[in-house]
């Protein structure tokens, strides 16, 4: 019985989003090959990449230690009176030694460094597709407006045209025409606005991320829906695999190392040395072993009390930066299921005075709804079409900037096995 739960655990857990099949990628946004490609060689995941670089050579140097041979040597004549000139030389050779202990702690302070600047590398790389999240998802929101404004151009010209018509045959009243003309000019501005918003877009978006092929004309925003996952565990994820924690934490453990450290060096390293001479032109030779050690005071003892200063103050940023971030994903969850529910809202309503209009251009084909009347309800079916299009980005914004802080999309999950 033991063993048939456990198997129906693990079949549980393979089949869940998280360790089952890749989870379905949303439509609309660019390849994730482009998005890796672009994310990899994105200036600041660069600059952080080098820094890794930097923290793996002062691990070296750490792990190797400061100290060095010191060669000391003099060469010489020394005249003695009712004597000759004597040649000499002093020769001493000395290098210090970690006292036992220290080593480990320069060891493990260059890792924690290391491990510093590597999750400082991949936050660098969460900011960039939190960057092309916004940045595709404000190409593809401004598109899809321009489109929508294209369409109701389209339709009140139709509109004035037919009114025109009519009035040349006598059917319609001037005023209708002045009417279904600004009408028509109005569309036309807010599509001239529509167009401006777009080109801005797409500008920005080619010049931040040169590398992602845009296409031709961007895709519709997809209808956003819950993700596959729940919020709930989204959420928790998005403090689990925070970067930002995993940096600070390592961070905190690099000053904790190295308070340890300056306490542990209040004993200073002794140098370990020989020491060869030759004086009175030969006649007196020796060869010894020579020892130094520095008395360590109070400068000493400061520096060890500022570690250890540096290492509390770290501490608390460690916890200010977990605070942050369990904001970042009661926030995120917050802002997801409500974008989502005002756009299930903002589209129903969109449709209803889509239906209205449709039904008011019917009556007036047979003269039963008056122009004004029309040309009203049309305005609202666009502003509403206008509007859901917008709830549909911001909600779509909302989903996809939880995914990403959450890392179940465009971020590794192999940072987090």
């Amino acid at each position: 019985m033991r063993r048939l739960l456990w198997l129906a655990g693990v079949a549980v857990v393979c089949a869940s989003p998280l360790h089952g099949e890749p989870r379905p990628a949303r439509r609309g946004l660019p390849p994730p090959e482009a998005v890796r490609d672009a994310l990899d060689n994105h200036p600041a995941v660069l600059a952080a990449g080098h820094r890794v670089d930097v923290a793996r050579a002062q691990a070296g140097a750490l792990a190797k230690g400061s100290h060095e041979a010191v060669l000391a040597g003099s060469a010489m004549r020394r005249g003695v009176d009712r004597e000759r000139d004597y040649a000499e030389f002093d020769a001493t050779l000395t290098r210090a030694f970690r006292l036992p202990g220290k080593a480990a702690l320069d060891r493990r302070t260059g890792e924690a460094g290391v491990a510093a600047a590597q999750n400082r590398m991949a936050d660098a790389r969460h900011q960039a597709a939190l960057e092309l999240a916004q940045l595709w998802l404000d190409w593809i929101g401004a598109r899809a407006l321009t489109e929508s404004d294209q369409r109701n151009l389209a339709n009140l010209t139709r509109e004035a045209g037919a009114t025109e018509r009519r009035a040349q045959l006598r059917d319609a009243a001037a005023l209708d025409v002045d009417q279904a003309m600004a009408a028509a000019a109005r569309a036309r501005g807010q599509l001239a606005e529509s167009q401006a918003a777009l080109a801005e877009a797409e500008a920005k978006l080619r010049a931040t991320f040169p590398t992602i092929p845009l296409p031709a004309t961007a895709p519709s925003p997809d209808e956003p829906g819950e993700p596959v996952e729940g919020f709930a565990t989204l959420g928790r994820l998005v403090i689990e695999r925070s970067h930002e924690v995993e940096a600070a934490q390592a961070e905190a453990d690099r000053l904790g190392f190295t308070a340890r450290r300056a306490r542990a060096d209040r004993i200073a390293d002794p140098s370990v040395g020989v020491r060869a001479f030759s004086e009175r032109g030969g006649m007196e030779r020796g060869v010894g072993l020579v020892a130094s050690m520095p008395l360590g005071g109070g400068y000493r003892r400061y520096l060890a009390e500022e570690a250890a200063a540096q290492s509390a103050a770290a501490l608390s940023d460690l916890a200010a930066v977990r605070r942050t971030v369990e904001a970042i994903a009661a926030a995120d969850v917050a802002l997801a299921r409500s974008r989502l529910d005002g756009w299930q809202s903002l589209r129903d309503a969109a449709v209803s005075a889509r239906a209205v209009a449709d039904r008011m251009r019917a009556g007036n084909r047979l003269g039963a709804i008056d122009l004004t009347d029309l040309l009203y309800a049309e305005r609202q079916a666009n502003d509403a079409r206008r509007e859901e299009i917008r709830a549909r980005t911001e909600a779509l914004r909302a989903l996809i900037r939880l995914e990403i802080d959450s890392h179940v999309i465009w971020i590794d999950e192999d940072d987090h096995a």
